[in-house]
């Protein structure tokens, strides 16, 4: 039955089960002014009932779940997201991703957005030491920002972050006070961009909460290969968010996040003490990485 046949209640909504019981809530979002908001509730509302009354629900497993969810909300904070981190193991963040940023054209692919990124990261140049102090190797990024068509986007703007070689972000460091491994940066003339980091590694995402609980319920794995945030934008252009994964690291086909695409894996190759390619003499060894990211235009959709 449609909204326009349910119309609104006109009769008793009293003793209401199983399927009048949905009909009726169902009902209660006809006179939603947002067409798209009605359409997504009812949806929803409609998918939940039908969980239920497959699964049969019981009173206890409810409760649980409302106790998780409320655990999920009560543990988020500016410096944790738990709510993201929940949909990135359920694979809706990924899901969600897949059919907003379908492939175009040759362009860099997305992957999921996760729960460590903060806008308003340090300022810095190319050729600039984005790690700040942060732990790991050193290690060389570059390449540059075209278009589909295979034009150079100059003044791209990049933003950047990571975990250190212990697999954690600067914000799960409550020491510090400064940003590490975190910045942004924009291309040159030519799209090219360059910049100093550390070594990716692979790490647990955060399992000290309720969804590590879910993961070790399901004896799941909470590893991540390792990888280097990118959220790339320029006018006229489409932002692409995604990552730089590391060729070969043991994780790749076991990502907690499914996030890893063929497309995204990149060599980091090691290097002996010396001069790297930018100049700059370098006393340990170190290692580098290339990698081209192409946005799409504004207006331009999937021809694959």
């Amino acid at each position: 039955m449609n909204g326009a046949e349910r119309g609104m209640t006109t009769g008793p909504t009293r003793d209401l089960a199983e399927d009048a019981l949905t009909e009726e809530v169902l009902a209660r979002f006809d006179t939603a002014p947002s067409e798209r908001f009605r359409h997504l509730m009812q949806h929803l509302v409609g998918h939940l009932h039908a969980f239920a009354r497959e699964m049969e629900l019981t009173e206890a497993e409810w409760a649980a779940a409302i106790d998780f969810l409320t655990r999920v909300g009560q543990i988020s904070s500016d410096r944790r997201q738990e709510v993201i981190l929940l949909s990135d193991v359920l694979g809706l963040s990924m899901q969600v991703i897949g059919m907003a940023h379908p492939p175009t054209g040759g362009a860099t692919e997305s992957t999921v957005f996760g729960p460590f990124y903060v806008g308003g990261a340090p300022t810095y140049r190319n050729g600039d030491d984005l790690a700040n102090g942060a732990r790991g190797e050193p290690c060389l990024v570059a390449g540059r920002v075209r278009s589909t068509t295979g034009e150079p986007i100059p003044h791209a703007r990049l933003e950047i972050w990571q975990a250190d070689r212990d697999g954690l972000y600067d914000v799960q460091r409550p020491e510090l006070s400064v940003a590490q491994g975190r910045g942004q940066l924009d291309a040159d003339d030519a799209g090219h961009f360059w910049f100093w980091t550390v070594k990716p590694e692979f790490y647990p995402i955060p399992d000290d909460g309720p969804v590590g609980e879910l993961l070790r319920a399901a004896r799941r794995s909470p590893m991540r290969p390792a990888h280097i945030h990118f959220r790339v934008s320029a006018p006229g252009c489409q932002t692409v968010t995604t990552h730089v994964f590391a060729a070969g690291d043991p994780y790749l086909d076991a990502d907690a996040v499914f996030g890893v695409k063929e497309s995204l894996i990149a060599e980091l190759v090691r290097h002996e003490p010396g001069t790297a390619r930018d100049g700059t003499a370098q006393t340990a060894p170190f290692y580098t990485v290339d990698y081209d990211f192409v946005l799409p235009s504004a207006t331009e959709r999937s021809r694959d």
